[in-house]
């Protein structure tokens, strides 16, 4: 023991002095470049550094593995190509019924397994959420998608205790609710071709089997500005395009959309993408339970804005008079047509409780009203979608206990121009990033340090500063914005610096350029400076609605629109009622705080999407893209805080070698695992192959002995046939005249032979007529020819021979002759005249001898007799008999 210990002291001693510097471990680390792709967890890397981290993530991306483990988190960098046979069935399966899901590949269904397997272990807290972050276009979608259709599959196909009918039901409807969202709340930007323009919170709703009873969403800050402007070289909602492209002819038709024409709030129609598919969003809408009326309104409300957007103005001479239209289409949105043109031109203003003046408005008046009438009626259509999409799949209160969350929110933005909707869902990404800090970062270090480890805090970028200078009260930017829209006077975007630089100087995290002439204001966030513009940030924030246009709407002859509007109540635009409107920035921040609530009450599971590269291309990797991101999100961090925080939980001696020594131990014995392992299965697979071959051997005998017994057998059923047919044909077709002429030839034969020979003694007749021969009474040798008993045995049934013979032995001899050799088929049946005539006397002598000779008979079917009974085959020629 104290030699090992030595000798192990001296190997620590040694790698010490090798490994003096970072720069000689970081050398080191990434001369082995070719086993990168084998770190499933970025907590192996040694040493932990950007561009270890770095390295290994593009080995590994090289190798078209885009899941890797990094402490708690999961990265996921997106491809940006179908991957065939990553998301099967049969691999959801795999790692639902694996083990111990955590030792399999890094994959999304190890994060939804461990989940779900919270749940049913009733792991406190027991509801879960899984927070999928990243910037726009690094695949939060596509992970999410694949996350319900993991828990769809897994949680519902093994249900007892409702009909399959049901299972089926709910399971699609789940699922159907992912393409209407998306084709009515993602848009084609320059960073994504599917990018989530709002942000949702899933709820997957468990029963007390932990089995799929249903589902509820709830949205934040949709992008509604993008219906009415979208960003240079972007598109519009998808579903626009769906429509365009997917209707058939009698749909143009009802909506007014030809195909020649063109919409203004349609740009780069041309553009073909996945998304653009209009019969799955039809088809989900039929499985959620709009039926095809409510889609025929659906889809007229959407045309109606699309008329909408080629409205056009222009200015007159006379400012006492309304603005002219350059173009309009006749039954917009089904609202009449005169009333819609002067709501659009003409702002309504209340003198007291009754009287009611009407002003012209300005052209730029008329823009606004024009867009904001569009942003209203499809925010109120999103809004109606979302409360029948919870209607269709969500379940009673009394049927689930439990839930999984799936949180999918726009990543960080930071384009040229950004404005409000930027900074609200920037703010957004920093609190999940507060909270990922709060949960684990931080926390992870205090529960060391409580544990009396020996521990020095890993330093990370705390974004509480950020976020004081956003929500700070009262001196904070939404404070100061929306103080600024509830006062009645006109918007001021260089008034608003002044008072932002006032008020918010002292916060690091806040500065602006002081060479731009626009004004700004930069915030410091955590994954990088964003400047924001201040014009028009203030009328964004207020979102107001005329109220003649609410009434307007509520005209209309549309059912579904009428709907839309029926209960809402017109913002009163005086003094009074500016005071109780309720900003944008109000609503997003209480909806956001009810969220984190949520997340801070269940068990989070991070997932880190990455986007390789930022023209999306598939497979290409840019280091300098990868590096940023991993910087803003904690990645490195993260990795520090796991791997350093397990084996000093066990070892506090040498902390800089503990883990290199740790992973060459596991490894060390690992490998003489594997090996024994090998041992024995190469041992089991021979004596398996040993026996697998005598069992061939065996059942080749057996067959093979089979198959000869099977021949013999058909051979001998095919004699038997043959000798049937040959009975048959024999008694039928053969003609009595062809027999005798048979019969005189044999005959003639044998007085042929009868003449070469010396002539017999002559018999008497009689015994010549009764065809019997006494041999005692004639001299010795004396030949006997009896009739030819082939012609005899083939032309009759039948037949008596009668032998006279004095003397017992000769008696005996002649019977045992004839039994033995003519009648040994057993047809023909032997029996002596002695019980007729008496008895021989056994006393007499035996006198001469008898031979019984064959001859061949000259018949020519005499030998085509097969006997099956017998080995060999007996044929007529064989009972031809001479006696001698």
């Amino acid at each position: 023991g104290s030699r090992y210990f030595t000798s192990w002291c001296f190997e620590i001693n040694l790698k010490i002095s090798l490994n003096d510097s970072l720069d000689g471990e970081l050398k080191g680390f990434l001369i082995d470049e070719g086993q990168l792709h084998t770190y499933d967890d970025l907590t192996k890397v040694n040493p932990v550094t950007p561009t270890t981290v770095l390295k290994c993530l593009q080995a590994r991306y090289r190798a078209q593995v885009f899941y890797t483990h990094a402490g708690c988190t999961l990265v996921a960098l997106n491809p940006f190509q179908p991957i065939p046979g990553l998301y099967t069935l049969e691999v959801m399966k795999q790692y639902h019924c694996a083990p111990q899901p955590q030792e399999s590949k890094p994959h999304i269904f190890i994060v939804a397994e461990e989940a779900y397997r919270n749940v049913q272990g009733q792991v406190d807290p027991v509801n879960q959420s899984l927070v999928v972050s990243g910037e726009s276009g690094a695949g939060k979608t596509w992970t999410s998608r694949c996350l319900m259709k993991y828990y769809a599959t897994v949680a519902a196909s093994s249900s007892q205790m409702k009909s399959q009918d049901t299972v089926e039901m709910i399971e699609r409807r789940v699922l159907d609710s992912n393409p209407i969202m998306e084709a009515f709340g993602n848009a084609c930007t320059l960073r994504n071709s599917n990018s989530s323009r709002f942000g949702k919170y899933i709820q997957l709703q468990l029963d007390r089997s932990q089995l799929l009873v249903g589902a509820s969403v709830q949205t934040y800050l949709l992008e509604k500005t993008r219906v009415a402007a979208q960003p240079a070289n972007e598109r519009n909602f998808h579903i626009f395009y769906q429509m365009t492209k997917g209707a058939s002819v009698d749909q143009r038709k009802d909506w007014k959309i030809p195909y020649d024409q063109s919409f203004a709030w349609l740009p780069n129609a041309e553009k073909a993408l996945e998304e653009d598919c209009f019969n799955e969003t039809v088809e989900a809408m039929l499985h959620l339970g709009i039926d095809t009326e409510k889609q025929g309104h659906i889809f007229r409300i959407l045309a109606g804005l699309l008329h909408l957007g080629n409205i056009t103005f222009c200015t007159v001479a006379d400012e006492s008079q309304p603005c002219d239209i350059k173009e309009h289409s006749k039954g917009l949105l089904d609202i009449p047509v005169e009333e819609l043109q002067t709501y659009l031109r003409v702002q309504t203003l209340r003198a007291g409780n009754q009287s009611v003046l009407f002003r012209p408005c300005s052209l730029a008046d008329c823009w606004v009203r024009r867009d904001c009438l569009a942003k209203v009626i499809y925010a109120q259509l999103f809004e109606w979608l979302v409360m029948f999409i919870n209607d269709s799949v969500c379940a009673k209160k009394s049927t689930w206990c439990n839930f999984i969350g799936l949180l999918d929110v726009y990543g960080f933005e930071c384009f040229q121009v950004n404005s409000l909707e930027q900074l609200c869902i920037n703010y957004a990404n920093e609190k999940l990033q507060q909270h990922f800090v709060a949960h684990y970062l931080k926390a992870q270090q205090e529960e060391y340090v409580s544990e009396g480890l020996e521990w020095s805090f890993v330093k990370y970028q705390d974004n509480q500063g950020c976020l004081d200078l956003l929500e700070g009260i009262p001196t904070g930017v939404f404070s100061l914005l929306n103080e600024e829209c509830r006062l009645n006077r006109a918007s001021d975007a260089k008034q608003f610096q002044g008072r932002l630089e006032k008020e918010l100087s002292g916060n690091s995290s806040m500065s602006r350029d002081k060479f731009s002439k626009l004004p700004h204001f930069t915030v410091a966030h955590y994954a990088g400076k964003v400047s924001y513009q201040i014009e028009g940030m203030m009328e964004k924030n207020k979102d107001p609605v005329p109220p003649e246009l609410i009434h307007l709407v509520q005209k209309s002859q549309n059912p579904l629109l009428h709907q839309l509007f029926a209960d809402r109540q017109a913002e009163d635009q005086g003094a009074r009622g500016l005071r109780q409107v309720v900003t944008v920035v109000s609503r997003f921040k209480n909806s956001l705080e009810s969220l984190m609530k949520i997340l801070h009450s269940t068990t989070p599971h991070y997932t880190r999407c990455i986007k390789p590269n930022p023209e999306c291309r598939p497979l290409t990797f840019r280091k300098e893209e990868v590096i940023l991101q991993l910087e803003a999100c904690g990645i490195v961090e993260t990795i520090h805080i796991s791997a350093a925080g397990f084996p000093i939980s066990l070892l506090t001696f040498w902390p800089n070698l503990q883990l290199e020594l740790l992973e060459e131990s596991r490894i060390r014995a690992r490998s003489q695992r594997a090996f024994a392992i090998q041992c024995c299965w190469h041992r089991y697979q021979r004596r398996r192959r040993h026996a697998r071959r005598r069992a061939a051997i065996l059942i080749q005998a057996g067959v093979r002995s089979w198959l000869v017994r099977r021949e013999v057998q058909r051979w001998n059923q095919a004699a038997a046939v043959l000798q049937r047919s040959w009975r048959k044909w024999r008694v039928r077709k053969i003609p009595e005249a062809l027999m005798d002429t048979l019969a005189e030839a044999e005959l003639d034969d044998a007085e042929d032979l009868r003449e070469e020979e010396a002539a017999p003694p002559e018999l008497d007749p009689v015994l010549r007529a009764r065809g019997s021969v006494q041999l005692s009474s004639l001299p010795e040798p004396v030949m006997v020819r009896g009739w030819p008993m082939g012609l005899a045995l083939a032309s009759a049934p039948t037949i008596t021979v009668s032998m006279t013979a004095t003397g017992f032995h000769k008696m005996m001899s002649a019977m045992a002759c004839l039994s033995a050799h003519c009648f040994r088929s057993g047809e023909y049946k032997v029996e002596t005249n002695q019980f007729k005539q008496g008895v021989a006397s056994i006393r007499a002598q035996p006198r001469g001898s008898i031979k019984l000779h064959y001859q061949r008979s000259p018949l020519l079917y005499a030998d085509r007799r097969p006997d099956h009974k017998r080995d060999g085959v007996t044929g007529l020629n064989q009972i031809l008999l001479e006696g001698i």
